[in-house]
This record gives structure tokens, sequence and C-alpha cells, in this order.
């Protein structure tokens, strides 16, 4: 069989630089896509220390931009001819209380986190079902099962991923596609600080939730976070598992909130994340 081929989004930093190095690493052909190719430099530093840049195909891909997708997903097809695995990276955090968000700021959040995922994951279908195989990993969030206060809209987006994958992962197993989500807790990666974006309400002090945002981000600058590493590593198993569950939750702050999600009555369980997270 010929080499495989695997794409991913968001390879400039975080979990997409990682997974796109340990792809490589265990033998892929990655097409590590980004917004901005000017921000490689990471990328190529990692793959170079680990002796694996011929591994690497980097190209421009900004998922908002729906128009251009099928025309770079066109260009994979034609420079390599098959395409193995789709890993939906690409994604960022609006942070802020649902009152100090405005409209525009959802939508963004909505735009990347799950329309363009939607976008690029239906530009790869056709090439899966020629070929009847095909793995795509969504890169989702306890988030996703477990809304948080301060980062509704990003838990939003994350619980449409979710359902959206299911009722995706259904539709196409039985033409050898297997459609996963992987969930991660807290880890140390961009979302908590370039890639964290602030509803312009947020800073406002005459906002009613400005002394509880303060002590809300307190309290996430204090969180302990675990290294990205672990993730790129399970990416990179599943990747090659001919077999995948759909969802593979990871980190043990993971755990511990769906355990207690699910255990306890919800009026202790939002009692005990009120004063976790100072809210009370």
């Amino acid at each position: 069989m010929s080499q495989k081929i695997a794409v991913i989004t968001g390879a400039s930093s975080g979990f997409g630089l990682l997974t796109a190095v340990e792809l490589a690493r265990n033998g892929f052909k990655v097409i590590a896509t980004m917004r901005d190719v000017s921000r490689r430099a990471n990328l190529d530093q990692a793959a170079s220390a680990a002796s694996l840049s011929d591994k690497l195909d980097v190209r421009r891909l900004d998922i908002t931009e729906t128009a251009s997708i099928p025309v770079t997903v066109e260009s994979i097809r034609h420079d390599y001819g098959r395409l193995d695995v789709l890993v939906n990276n690409a994604g960022f955090a609006v942070a802020g209380f649902v009152e100090d968000l405005t409209l525009d700021e959802i939508r963004l959040q909505f735009e990347t986190n799950f329309f363009g995922t939607v976008a690029l994951t239906k530009a790869v279908l056709p090439i899966m079902r020629g070929q009847r195989s095909g793995h795509i990993l969504m890169l989702s969030s306890v988030g996703g099962l477990h809304g948080s206060p301060v980062i509704s809209s990003y838990s939003a987006s994350k619980h449409a991923l979710e359902g959206w994958s299911e009722s995706l992962r259904l539709e196409v197993r039985t033409l050898g596609i297997r459609v996963v989500l992987i969930e991660p807790g807290a880890y140390a990666t961009d979302i908590w600080t370039r890639n964290a974006h602030l509803g312009v309400g947020v800073a406002d002090t005459l906002s009613p939730n400005f002394e509880r945002g303060r002590r809300m981000q307190e309290h996430v600058g204090k969180m302990p976070k675990r290294d990205p590493l672990e993730v790129a590593r399970l990416i990179a198993r599943v990747a090659q598992d001919p077999n995948p569950r759909l969802r593979y939750l990871i980190g043990p702050d993971a755990r511990i909130q769906m355990w207690l999600k699910r255990a306890l009555p919800w009026k202790w369980h939002e009692k005990i994340v009120a004063r976790a997270v100072k809210l009370d």
C-alpha cells in the first residue's frame, strides 16, 4: 500500500503542530495546513529537530473561507491521489459571560469551530467514499459534553460538533469511514494565551460581571494544564486504529468533570462548579 496521507488544520501551534509531527513520526505524509503560513516556523523547527521535514507539506487553509476549501482539497487529491486521515483541529475559544458577548462574536465562534469543520469534512468525504476507507478525527473538548461558565459559545460550538459527528459516524460507517471525537480537558496550548479571545464587553468596568470575570480569569490562569503531547500521541494512535471508538475523553480533569456531572444531582453539581471557579 502507498504511504498514508493525513491532513490537519491549525498546524501552526498547539495540538495541531504536535499532531503533525507525531503523524509524520508514525509514517504519514502530513499536509499541515494553517491560516497564516508565515507562522510555520515553530512547526518547521520541530520537524527539523525530529528529522521529519520531508514528511510535511505545509499549505495555507483558512476554514472560514469556505469557498476555497474544495480547491485546496482537490489540489491534495491531485498531488497525492488519496486522503487517509483528516484531523479537524483548527479552532479557538471566545471567553466572556453571556451578557457581555455580542451575536457577532458568537457567530464567529461557530464559523470556525463548527461550520468550517463541516465544510472541510464534506469536501473530503467523496475521496474517502471512493477509497472505501478513511479516518475523520474531530478535536472536540470536554466542553462539548459539559457546559462551563464564561465559555458558553465555545461549549455550544463543541456540543454542536459532538451531535453532528455522532450523526455523521452513523451515516458513513458502512462506507469504511471512521468518525472519532477527541475530548481533551485542560492542556497547555495557545487556546489559553494567544488564541484566547475575550468578548468586547469583558473589559467594560460597567459590566455587571466585571468583578466576577476578573476572579474567573485569575482562576483559569492558576488551573493546572497538562502536556499537550499526550493528546497528539493519542490522535496518532487513533489514526492507525482500524476500528476506533466514537469518543476518547483524555485528561484527569475531563474525567472528573464528567463523573461529577453523571454522579451528582444537578443542584449539587452547579454549587460545586460555582465555588470552584469563584462565581459565588
